[in-house]
């Protein structure tokens, strides 16, 4: 999310300058590469770019081609083979063995539906959205659609043919309640269409209960990810907007109120790290009525966490099966960390493992392809 942030920005700027910029989006991946669909990078006129769509094997000569297209002002598709190590641009024994289909698309200002705003609409509703990307594979030197729909609570762009629009969204529903992107193809007599259907989630929120020193590591990390961050804490001396980065929302308040200020739903993590049992305590009992919440952890030993339990039966508020599996204590993945920062990354992995769904073992460990191959090919359609 902070590259896609980093984008915006960044194209914000180019148009205050005056200049015209242009898109590159990773729409298809076929076997391996370095960065998977939805992964984009932004180009001006002067060649100076944001972003990145690849670990730097593609960059120069994407550079060229969406300069190239920016001067054409036409929506271009670019196959790259990285399993051809006979390719003077991309083979040069990689490694990757993946093809990769990338969409240029020249950003046209005053379009309300061009791709930079739709990114920025999908950005600022916090609500889970999809994204439709429209390519041809069949005839690559013709039209290419391109970005051009979002599905949020409202529709955003529109295409002209009723029939895969209709389909379309039916399509985005399925996106939107698996959580997971799709690839179609549909077809409508001679006429064939390839849609990326991305799902695009919400930023993840990281609520820190506990404002204390070992606190500020945590929230630098977190703010490299570009996630949101809020701190919450009863001490005043502790919670000091400038004892935080610039992005980080600190909230004083007693444990009974913590959560009033605060927007909560499937993308918010929460750590309790005061340091104060029976504040800790309190915001744990709070959090065990939000069912949305994927992930709290705490921080302490075992038998910390055990006492809280007790406590929690004694009050009629013991968590059930369901709540005991979202919770983390002790906080962090096992990785030996000592220092504030690497307890840090500890906790951050353990965060993206269980909002992933992951277990945070080590790759080499795994039999299966790093990425999974579900849902990557195109699926037919016809009309």
């Amino acid at each position: 999310m902070r590259e896609i942030k980093a984008i915006i920005d960044s194209y914000d700027e180019i148009i205050k300058a005056g200049k015209k910029a242009i898109l590159a989006t990773v729409v298809h991946v076929e076997g391996s590469s370095y960065r998977r669909p939805s992964a984009r990078m932004l180009v001006d006129e002067n060649g100076i770019t944001t972003g990145a769509i690849s670990g730097g094997c593609l960059e120069g000569d994407a550079l060229r081609k969406a300069l190239y297209a920016l001067v054409q002002e036409k929506n271009t598709l670019v196959t790259y083979d990285t399993s051809d190590e006979e390719d003077a641009i991309v083979g040069a024994q990689l490694g990757c063995n993946g093809i990769i289909q990338v969409l240029f698309e020249p950003i046209v200002e005053n379009d309300e539906s061009n791709p930079i705003s739709l990114i920025r609409n999908a950005v600022e509703s916090r609500k889970a959205c999809v994204l439709i990307s429209l390519f041809n594979l069949h005839n690559k030197k013709g039209d290419q659609l391109g970005t051009s729909i979002l599905i949020g609570e409202e529709t955003v762009g529109s295409i002209v043919n009723s029939k895969m629009s209709e389909r379309i969204i039916a399509d985005a529903d399925q996106v939107k309640k698996e959580k997971i992107s799709l690839f179609r193809e549909y077809v409508d007599g001679d006429t064939h269409q390839n849609v990326f259907i991305e799902y695009f989630a919400p930023p993840v929120s990281l609520v820190i209960v506990g404002a204390g020193n070992d606190v500020q590591g945590l929230v630098k990390i977190a703010e490299t990810l570009g996630w949101n961050i809020y701190v919450v804490d009863g001490r005043p001396t502790h919670a000091k907007k400038e004892r935080f980065v610039s992005s980080c929302q600190v909230i004083v308040s007693k444990p009974e109120k913590a959560l009033e200020n605060i927007p909560i739903d499937d993308q918010t993590a929460f750590v309790l790290l005061t340091h104060n049992y029976n504040y800790d305590l309190a915001v744990l009992k709070r959090l065990l009525d939000h069912d949305q919440i994927p992930y709290i952890g705490i921080l302490g030993p075992k038998k910390k966490f055990n006492r809280m339990l007790d406590d929690l039966e004694v009050s009629g508020n013991l968590p059930d099966e369901k709540q005991m599996a979202k919770i983390y204590a002790p906080v962090g993945l096992e990785i030996g960390a000592e220092t504030p920062e690497e307890i840090a990354i500890s906790i951050l992995s353990e965060i993206k493992a269980a909002l992933s769904g992951l277990s945070g073992h080590s790759l080499r460990d795994k039999e299966q392809p790093i990425h999974s191959k579900d849902n990557t090919q195109f699926d037919t359609v016809h009309l």
